[in-house]
């Protein structure tokens, strides 16, 4: 596939960057030692599909899913607001056989590659420290591609509407609240009604309840609507941000 070509660029790019990666991935690390683990000595923990956990591993599942959130947000937002409006790479990418179509799926498979790397590495300190407590979390790694496609589809749509990098500023409006309010901290049972429902229907939050039901075993029906909706809104992301891209780009 043709799009594979933009991946090897952003791979040969990054190999000598390890360390941006890297940094991406410690954010959530540091979440759950200092909250998860640090303030949850102070808290009993709370009740997930009938079953008491403790409130690491309530939080874990959370972190799980931010990093992958956050792997795949940076690079469909900053990094492709870069290579679009000052590297120009997508100019000299469209004078090649490649089209819209394919650069719209490059970069989203280049954005699931680093949230997949993120969540890859979180999962096992997630392992390692016990807070996985059910079989079913081997699957949390491709649920955690799902995350990753639902922020890369939206985030390169909204981005190719963006002028300047003062835009950015309801990226982080939008994903500071959401990554405080997803059920990632505390359950939403604790909301009151209309606030509860617009988080309900938030990306991270499907996200979260994914990865938690599938670290604890608690799996529902329901667990087939959070795949669905990240599928879903990933598609739609992916298929407005070629026809943007196509406008900007082809005009």
């Amino acid at each position: 596939m043709i799009a594979w070509r933009l991946v090897n660029r952003h791979f040969v790019v990054y190999r000598r960057d390890w360390l941006v990666f890297l940094t991406g991935f410690l954010e959530p690390v540091l979440y759950l030692l200092s909250i998860g683990i640090g303030v949850g000595a102070m808290i009993q923990g709370f009740e997930v599909g009938g079953r008491h956990i403790g409130y690491a591993a309530f939080v874990a599942p959370a972190m799980l899913a931010t990093a992958a959130m956050t792997g795949a947000i940076y690079d469909s937002t900053f990094n492709l607001f870069f290579r679009m409006k000052y590297a120009k790479l997508y100019d000299a990418v469209l004078a090649t056989p490649m089209s819209t179509t394919d650069v719209a799926i490059g970069e989203t498979i280049w954005a699931l590659i680093r949230g997949g790397l993120y969540s890859a590495g979180f999962l096992a300190i997630m392992a390692g420290l016990g807070l996985a407590s059910s079989w079913w979390a081997v699957l949390a790694l491709p649920a955690t591609l799902l995350i990753g496609l639902a922020f890369a589809g939206v985030g390169m749509w909204v981005t190719t509407h963006f002028t300047s990098w003062q835009d950015f500023e309801y990226v982080t409006l939008a994903l500071v609240p959401m990554m405080l309010f997803s059920g990632t901290f505390f359950p939403v049972d604790s909301l009151a009604g209309p606030l509860r429902w617009i988080i309900e229907v938030t990306p991270l939050y499907r996200g979260v309840v994914l990865c938690r039901e599938l670290c604890t075993g608690a799996l529902t029906w329901a667990s087939l609507l959070s795949v669905a909706y990240l599928v879903a809104l990933g598609l739609v992301g992916m298929r407005g941000a070629r026809r943007r891209l196509g406008i900007l780009l082809l005009r």
